[in-house]
């Protein structure tokens, strides 16, 4: 064992304590120095990366809730598709930036690669579409329409696709239950803006960049509660757009299901009548113009009187509310909108505003018996009426000698509303009115819910037009310089109109005021209006806010909000004119212009009331229009240069009723044949998971409601009587043929 003294160790501990200082004091400068590099020199470079790394949001789209019918028969649905997508976030890191995967992909889906790539490029101002506007870092939809080979063959060759998915997701769909497309009623959608998103940043609902929203119709008046709640997953990315964590995570909400009051059944009814009486129009030759009618739109609604629920509402030309999902391609779009398209996605049963015609005399009657003349008093009906040098004559210009107000409906009978119009415009100081002055007839159109919207819950209702003073005024300073600039006295017919609307356009002429009496003139109406008023009518006079949805209805199916009927007014007149309008109305479905088109109606067990109506329009054909009402409903159709109303759109409206019914061509009911009796109160039956078990549809057959040959015929004693040797079992005795027409 060695002896070495203790201090011969000291000298080395000392060294090796000094060298462990100068290592700890070179670490601690190094340190310092990177700590002054990084927070002093480029501090400000560093804290801009850093701002960089951020949170990104991957949306994971609620489903929407289903448009059901009031049946619970789904008009608006979702089906599952297998959606292939991709994610950029994924393609953006590989050398190529994922061209090769998206070349692949697009050999596998039968597309061009050119396509795929251009499916997920981001949209910007000068980027065309096709190109994505939601997140970056969500999975962008290639394609919604793979095959389950095509899916298959992604899963399996996972290698081959990185950043590839193909997953079964809920898209949006348009089943047309029965052949009921309801195209504009139900609307469609398609992706939101930026300008959307800015505006709905602080309400209630946020829209999300994923988000679908209704542009139209049902789809959009009830957004909100069809649209439910998008789940929303957070991940923490670096400036370089690599994920490096994840935040949070919140699960999607489905959306509500909106229950209507269209019955699915009666909407095929009323689609396919429309467009068959729209056909034989087409076929009928017009000899005002030496051809045939042209019958290019038209539209038609079914409304239940005593609430004003829509059971059916068709308008024609319609579209495809599926060329709009999963994004409408250039050239459908195209179709729908060009200038040849005769607009399809007009909702003409709101938005198609045209004169009346006769089916507006209700108004001008009802403002007769409130300006003080009697119902039943005695009114000359000649065959024509004069102002001046001008004559207005009657349709077809048929006199029918001295007649009640009542008897003036029935016939339709013009130079009746012709005089009391006349005359009252004289007592209001004619051209220049008196500062009193009552306008009975203008006034009473108001008070019906003319020029005005009736409160649809659809988007975009036009108001229609009523020509009165103030109207006349307004429009006057609003075409006066261009009607001088391009008139002409003794010009053609369009000059010398611009000509004298110049000189006195804001000026209520007589021949304005006996034009309009008739529903004709400046004024305008929508379908909608009028199938208000006569609803009003047959209800007693009360103006119901016209409505579709019916109910929301919360996915589990615990929550159910009745949308409950609302009213905007009622009627201008007092208890007995309405009973003796509703006496005259009868009369025109049994006696007058109308009564050839329901021979054989069942009128003491169903009570028929209408009224025909045919509008000139100049540079076009008549507009034909047919508006009626039972107890139970009131439907009113229109067909632009259709013909007239009791001939063009009158079998159309009595096949609807007979399908509602039960009726076949001699007005024997079968109940089990009846698609709404009466009018639907009940909401469908909702299960305890929230579903809801619709009945199945077919489609619409007419040939169903032929009558019987062997059944023995009925009919009233003041309606044409059944021949079985006549088509139909019918035969057409009829009004005289003056009558017909109007």
């Amino acid at each position: 064992m060695s002896n070495i003294p203790e201090t011969g160790r000291t000298p080395r501990v000392q060294i090796r304590l000094v060298i462990i200082q100068i290592l700890v004091f070179s670490l601690l400068l190094t340190l310092g120095g990177r700590l002054w590099y990084l927070q002093i020199r480029n501090g400000k470079e560093y804290t801009d990366e850093a701002k960089n790394n951020h949170v990104q949001q991957v949306v994971q789209p609620a489903v929407r809730g289903s448009l059901l019918d009031a049946r619970g028969v789904p008009l608006a649905d979702n089906e599952t598709r297998l959606v292939v997508s991709a994610s950029r976030t994924e393609l953006m890191k590989m050398k190529d930036r994922g061209k090769g995967v998206l070349t692949r992909l697009a050999g596998v889906l039968d597309m061009r690669p050119d396509d795929v790539v251009n499916k997920i490029r981001l949209c910007d101002a000068k980027t065309p579409k096709p190109c994505w506007n939601g997140s970056p870092y969500q999975p962008i939809p290639v394609t919604d329409e793979a095959t389950t080979q095509q899916a298959l063959q992604i899963r399996e060759r996972a290698e081959d696709f990185p950043g590839i998915t193909a997953e079964p997701t809920a898209v949006r769909r348009y089943p047309a239950p029965g052949k009921a497309r309801t195209s504009q009623v139900l609307g469609y959608l398609s992706p939101v803006t930026d300008e959307e998103i800015a505006r709905a940043k602080n309400s209630e609902s946020p829209y999300l960049r994923s988000d679908q929203v209704g542009r139209s119709g049902l789809e959009r008046t009830y957004d909100k509660q069809l649209r439910g709640k998008a789940g929303v997953t957070r991940y923490e990315v670096d400036n370089l757009g690599r994920v490096i964590g994840q935040a949070k995570s919140d699960p999607a909400v489905p959306g509500s299901n909106v229950v209507t009051s269209i019955d699915a059944r009666v909407q095929a009814v009323a689609e396919w009548e429309l467009n068959n009486a729209m056909v034989e129009a087409r076929k009928t030759y017009d000899k005002n113009t030496s051809e045939n009618y042209k019958a290019d739109a038209g539209a038609v609604v079914v409304m239940e009187t005593k609430t004003g629920r829509i059971v059916a509402m068709a308008s024609l030309p319609d579209y495809d509310p599926n060329a709009w999902v999963g994004g409408i391609s250039a050239k459908d779009y195209a179709t729908l909108t060009g200038k040849d398209s005769n607009l399809p996605l007009l909702n003409r049963a709101i938005q198609g505003q045209a004169a009346p015609g006769s089916i507006f005399k209700v108004v001008p009657t009802t403002a007769a018996v409130n300006a003080g003349y009697d119902f039943n008093g005695r009114y000359p009906c000649p065959s024509s009426y004069s102002i001046g040098n001008q004559v207005f004559k009657n349709f077809e210009s048929q006199g029918h000698g001295s007649i009640t107000l009542g008897q003036a409906l029935e016939v339709s009978c013009d130079t009746v509303y012709y005089a009391l119009s006349h005359q009252q415009w004289q007592k209001d100081g004619g051209m220049k009115p008196k500062k009193d002055a009552k306008d009975w007839f203008y006034k009473t159109a108001h008070q019906f819910g003319l020029g005005a919207e009736t409160g649809i819950d659809l988007p975009n209702e036009v108001t229609g037009r009523v020509p009165d003073r103030k109207w006349k005024q307004d429009f006057w300073a609003a075409n006066k310089d261009y009607w001088c600039r391009t008139g002409k006295r003794g010009g053609t017919y369009v000059e010398q109109l611009s000509y004298e609307n110049c000189l006195e356009g804001n000026l209520m002429r007589a021949g304005d005021s006996v034009n309009y009496s008739i529903g004709q003139g400046d004024t305008l109406v929508t379908p909608i209006q009028m199938a208000t008023i006569y609803a009003a009518i047959a209800n007693g006079g009360t103006l119901w806010n016209p409505t579709v949805g019916k109910a929301v209805v919360s996915p589990d199916g615990k929550q159910v909000t009745e949308i409950a009927p609302k009213s905007h007014g009622k009627l201008p007149m007092d208890a007995r004119t309405q009973v003796l309008i509703e006496e005259a109305l009868a009369g025109v479905a049994t006696r007058g212009t109308a009564a050839w088109r329901f021979g054989g109606w069942p009128q003491e067990k169903i009570p028929m009331h209408a009224k025909t109506g045919t509008a000139e329009v100049y540079g076009k054909q008549t507009t034909s229009w047919f508006a009626t009402y039972t107890k139970d409903y009131s439907i009113v159709m229109t067909i632009s240069q259709g013909g007239t109303g009791s001939g063009a759109s009158g079998p159309a409206v009595r096949n609807i009723y007979d399908a509602l019914y039960g009726l076949d061509d001699a007005g024997h009911q079968d109940l089990k044949k009846a698609l709404l009796p009466q009018p639907q109160r009940s909401l469908p039956r909702i299960e305890t998971d929230g579903s809801i078990d619709a009945p199945g549809i077919k489609p619409y057959d007419p040939e169903a409601q032929k009558v019987d040959p062997d059944a023995p015929p009925k009919a009233p004693d003041d309606t044409p009587k059944a021949d079985p040797t006549k088509p139909g079992g019918q035969e057409l005795a009829g009004p005289p043929a003056a009558w017909r027409r109007d």
